[in-house]
C-alpha cells in the first residue's frame, strides 16, 4: 500500500476509512487547510477515490488493509460507522489516533446501546425497549399503545432498518428473522411529533465545541429530501434547548469530530432524540455554502484538534435539496442547465453512478425569501433527477 505524499512544513495526513461522498466533500477543505487527505476506498471508482490522489483500495472489514492504511496517517476518521469493533480495537492497540474514538462510535453503531446510555444520562428519548419475541412486543404495546416503531439495532439508514407496526402480525417476519440470527430488536413508541429537527455539533479532543443553527429536515419516504437552515418558526428557547441537548450528548459520550443529533419536536415545545450520527451528516450539507465554516472543514479541524471555525450562518436562510437518482445516467447536460438558469445555485454532485432513489448530490441556495429559495432549490433538484424538463 503506497503511503500518501506528505505536504511540506510538517502538515499532517488525515485518513478517512470509507470512500463515499462524505470523504469526497472533505477534499476541498483539506486543500484549503493545507493538510493531506488519504482515503481507504472499497473500489477505485468510489466517490472520494475519484478526487483524492491517495486512495488505496481496501475493505473496512479487512484488518490488515486497515492497519496498513492507518500506519501512513497521523489521524484516522470515518466516512461511515460500519467499521467492526475488532478492527477498531486493533487500531487502538497499534496506537492509531482515531476520531471519533471507538468508545464513542459504538453509540452510533448500536441503537440499543445508544438508548440505554442516553436514557441513563437523562437525555430526552422516546419510550423504548429491547424485544426478542412477540411477548416482549405485546408487553411494550400494552404500555405505550399501537403503532410502534421497530428498528434493527445495527445498520439501517435513510428509512432502512425501520418498521412501523400497527399490530403484532406486522412485526412477525422481523421478529422471526431476528430470532434466527440470535439478535434483539429495538422497539420505540411512535412519537406524535410536529416536525424533525437536527443539530450539528463539532467537538475537538481538547473539548472545544461549536454548534451550527438548528435546522428542519424534511423527509419523503424515509429519506431526507430538504433541509431548512435555520428551522423556520423555531423559538429561541427551543433552539437553545435543542442545542444544549446535542452539546450535552457530545460531552457525555466524549465525541470528537462532527456529530449530528436528529430530534423530534413535540407539540408541547420539547424535543426528544431520534438518531445519532458520528460523522458529517446530510443535515449539515447546507453549511458548505451557508455557514462561515462548513461541516467538512470543521470536521478536519476537530479531528486534528485545530481551533474550530465559526459556525455562523452567512445568510438569513439556506435551503438544501437532495438530488436523487432518476432515469437519466448522463447528468452533465442537466447540471449545465440548472447552473445557467440560476447563477446563485450551488450544485454538489458526488460522482456516483445513478440508481433510482440513490443520493447522488445536493443543491444549496441562500437568501432572504425562504419560499422562493425552496421553490428554486426543488426545481433544480427535480431537473437534475429528470422529474421535470422545463
Amino acid at each position: 500500500m503506497t503511503s500518501p505524499r506528505r505536504a511540506p512544513g510538517g502538515f499532517p495526513v488525515v485518513g478517512i476509512i470509507g470512500g463515499g461522498q462524505l470523504a469526497r466533500m472533505c477534499a476541498g477543505p483539506a486543500v484549503e487547510l493545507g493538510v493531506t487527505l488519504s482515503v481507504l476506498a472499497a473500489d477505485a471508482h468510489d466517490s472520494a477515490a475519484l478526487v483524492v490522489p491517495s486512495a488505496p483500495v481496501g475493505e473496512h472489514t479487512d484488518l490488515e488493509a486497515v492497519r496498513a492504511f492507518a500506519r501512513a496517517c497521523d489521524v484516522v476518521t470515518f466516512d461511515h460507522e460500519q467499521v467492526p469493533a475488532e478492527v477498531l480495537a486493533a487500531l487502538e492497540a497499534d496506537g492509531a489516533t482515531l476520531h471519533p474514538r471507538p468508545s464513542a462510535l459504538r453509540y452510533a453503531q448500536d441503537k440499543l446501546a445508544m438508548r440505554e446510555r442516553l436514557t441513563g444520562a437523562g437525555i430526552p428519548c422516546p419510550a423504548w425497549a429491547e424485544v426478542r419475541d412477540e411477548g416482549d412486543l405485546l408487553a411494550f404495546a400494552d404500555q405505550h399503545g399501537w403503532p410502534v416503531v421497530l428498528k434493527t439495532p445495527r445498520g439501517g439508514y435513510d428509512g432502512k432498518g425501520v418498521l412501523v407496526a400497527t399490530q403484532p402480525e406486522d412485526a412477525a417476519e422481523w421478529l422471526a428473522r431476528a430470532a434466527a440470527a440470535g439478535e434483539p430488536l429495538l422497539v420505540e413508541e411512535r412519537v406524535p411529533f410536529v416536525r424533525e429537527l437536527a443539530v450539528l455539533v463539532a467537538r475537538a479532543p481538547s473539548g472545544q465545541a461549536s454548534v451550527w443553527p438548528v435546522v428542519e429536515t424534511v423527509q419523503s419516504g424515509g429519506i431526507c429530501t430538504e433541509v431548512l437552515a435555520p428551522a423556520p418558526g423555531l423559538t429561541p428557547e427551543l433552539a437553545e434547548r435543542a442545542s444544549d441537548v446535542a452539546l450535552g450528548i457530545a460531552a457525555e459520550l466524549d465525541v470528537t469530530g462532527v456529530f449530528a443529533v436528529e430530534l423530534f419536536e413535540l407539540p408541547e415545545g420539547h424535543v426528544v432524540v431520534n438518531e445519532l450520527a458520528m460523522r458529517p451528516h446530510n443535515s449539515g450539507h447546507w453549511s458548505m455554502d451557508g455557514a462561515t465554516t462548513g461541516q467538512f472543514e470543521q470536521h478536519l479541524r476537530a479531528v486534528l484538534d485545530l481551533p474550530l471555525g465559526s459556525p455562523r450562518a452567512r445568510a438569513r436562510w439556506t435551503v438544501m435539496a437532495n438530488v436523487l437518482g432518476g432515469v437519466d445516467a448522463d447528468l452533465y447536460p442537466t447540471y449545465r442547465h440548472v447552473m445557467a438558469r440560476d447563477p446563485e445555485l450551488k450544485v454538489h454532485l458526488y460522482g456516483k453512478a445513478v440508481r433510482p432513489g440513490r443520493k447522488i448530490g445536493h443543491v444549496n441556495l441562500s437568501g432572504e425569501d425562504l419560499a422562493d429559495l425552496r421553490e428554486r432549490a426543488r426545481h433544480a433538484a427535480d431537473y437534475i433527477e429528470g422529474a421535470i424538463r422545463e
